[in-house]
């Protein structure tokens, strides 16, 4: 009895190794979890965030990207970087979401929006490896965010109600300079600060569509050699025979704009006609010359003397244009021909029935001129003007993409500051205001989140230090300084990168200006990027997806072996 006993005891022990195994998941898949999981997300954030944080501020060092094919991208925009890097870890994807949610919503600050995350997470790395609950620290993240939110918006600047006195355009040259002070471009900022905002002021003041302003890149010639043209300017279309006898230069003419093809086309696939009597082919062929020359006929009645199209204008229809004086471009670009119609008031036409004055634009001047290596058409001295167009110049064609994307990154700010009338100084005082901000709400908080928001706190001290750091200087005690500034309430004190010996400055006084907007989007962005990279416990790869990619993503670290069991 006693042995039946215990060999029922030993049984009932063991049963739970003979329960069946409940397998969910496909053989080749891979799951990880816990806290080593957390931390290695941490990990692959932060790895990003050493590629690209040399290239915060004015010193910041470029990157070289290159890829299989041989093109090759010299850039410090931290946008750009992300987005060539090509980063296949699941996690480490979303700081390449923030950076593009910010280069879309402001323009600037991509760099410091990815250093950020970086930075929130490293702090909140001790918290979870000393066992804090990850949604404690997004509690705990998520209402520093908000007192950091109603700390700019009660310290930042409105320049409309400033008592200093500074024009409207005086702030918006200098946001732009701003921008532009940590590109490639840095050299010539004041030139390119004062276009950028010559040619947003161009546009509508309602809808400020940047895709109004043109961007022309030649290669050649001095960078300082670039031009903004106060119209439309864009290269010369392929063109058939007979282009060259036509007229290249009009005062005051007709703009007609088509998406009508004018060419004769040999119909071998979509039409099939049949015929019981070859005398009829004469007037198939008849009855087609004469319905594209209804069309042509109907284009010179409407008085026009430039006709543009997006569709093709084959070699009879340039000729008969040419023979009565009148200029024609086909394959025009959408965007160009959208530019056209803003700046002269023509309306696209799809079809030639009604060519009436309502439909054409008109300038003030037309002509086609030499640009580098290229012809370029000008449509200046327009009536209802709403767009314009910069022409890019330099030597390399690396260095025009950079000034590219520097310069679309200075009409961003402008156009967000013109929307939005709060500037903030910038050179890392904005972080540093806030961060003695948080620190002083934090003491004043009982449980653990005073620890955590203490933390936040010190993260946002990584903007300053990266820019003191990456300018050569001794990072540690220009914070010292900093913070002993900001104690004594001298708001605005950011890292002087001029001077050494000083060490600081007052960023207003030196008109480096943000719009509140840039640190508020970036703030938000970085500080939600954090909370969803701490509330990913599991991640799970499915084995279908990993055969698709041919095993082409890394592994998991830490991943249970391929086919384990879920669940026991």
């Amino acid at each position: 009895q006693i042995y039946t006993s215990r060999k029922s005891s030993h049984l009932i022990a063991m049963s739970h190794l003979l329960r069946p195994t409940v397998v969910l998941l496909k053989d080749g898949s891979e799951q990880a979890q816990g806290k080593s999981h957390v931390i290695h997300n941490i990990n692959a954030c932060q790895a990003i965030s050493e590629i690209v944080r040399t290239t915060l501020g004015p010193r910041g060092m470029d990157k070289l990207i290159y890829n299989q094919n041989g093109a090759v991208t010299i850039s410090n925009d931290g946008r750009t970087i992300i987005d060539l890097l090509d980063i296949v870890h699941p996690a480490a994807k979303t700081l390449v979401d923030i950076a593009i949610a910010q280069d879309n919503e402001v323009g600037d600050g991509t760099t410091s929006v990815v250093v950020l995350a970086a930075e929130f997470l490293k702090q909140a790395k001790e918290f979870i490896e000393d066992g804090v609950h990850p949604q404690t620290i997004i509690r705990s993240y998520r209402k520093a965010q908000q007192l950091a939110l109603r700390k700019i918006e009660e310290i930042s600047v409105n320049y409309k109600n400033a008592s200093q006195s500074t024009s409207f355009r005086e702030v918006l040259e200098r946001c732009a300079m701003t921008a532009l002070q940590s590109k490639l471009i840095s050299n010539n900022r004041e030139f390119f600060g004062k276009m950028a905002v010559d040619a947003v002021t161009q546009l509508d003041d309602q809808e400020l569509d940047l895709n109004l302003i043109g961007i022309e890149k030649v290669a050649g010639g001095s960078v300082t050699a670039s031009e903004l043209v106060f119209g439309v300017a864009f290269k010369k279309t392929f063109s058939y025979a007979g282009f060259e006898q036509q007229p290249k230069s009009f005062v005051r003419p007709k703009v007609l704009c088509l998406n009508v093809e004018l060419e004769l086309k040999a119909e071998k696939e979509n039409a099939e006609i049949r015929l019981s009597d070859p005398s009829k082919y004469q007037a198939i062929i008849d009855a087609e010359w004469k319905i594209i020359y209804g069309k042509l006929d109907r284009i010179v009645n409407s008085g026009a003397k430039v006709i543009l199209s997006k569709l093709a204008i084959g070699d009879l229809a340039t000729q008969y244009f040419a023979d009565r004086g009148l200029f024609c471009a086909g394959r025009v670009p959408e965007s160009a021909l959208k530019r056209v119609c803003s700046a002269t008031g023509a309306v696209i036409q799809t079809s030639l029935g009604d060519l009436s004055d309502e439909v054409c634009g008109e300038c003030g001047k037309f002509e086609e001129k030499q640009i580098g290596n290229d012809r370029y058409n000008f449509f200046t001295d327009c009536t209802e003007l709403k767009t314009a167009t910069i022409i890019l110049r330099g030597g390399a064609e690396q260095f025009i993409e950079e000034t590219h994307r520097s310069l679309w990154d200075a009409l961003m700010i402008v156009k967000r500051c013109i929307q939005h009338n709060e500037v903030v100084g910038g050179a890392g005082a904005i972080e540093m205001e806030l961060s003695k901000h948080l620190r002083n709400e934090s003491r004043t908080i009982k449980d653990k989140s005073q620890l955590i928001i203490a933390a936040y706190a010190k993260a946002l001290e990584v903007i300053p230090r990266q820019l003191a750091h990456n300018a050569g200087l001794d990072s540690t005690d220009i914070l010292n300084e900093l913070r002993a500034e900001h104690a004594n309430g001298n708001t605005w004190i950011g890292v002087n990168i001029e001077d050494e010996e000083k060490g600081v400055l007052d960023a207003l006084q030196a008109f480096i200006w943000e719009p509140a907007l840039n640190k508020k989007s970036a703030l938000a962005a970085a500080t939600e990027a954090t909370c969803t990279i701490l509330s990913i416990d599991e991640t799970i790869k499915n084995a279908k997806a990993q055969d698709a990619v041919n095993n082409a993503k890394a592994n998991i670290p830490g991943a249970r072996a391929p086919g384990m069991a879920s669940i026991n």
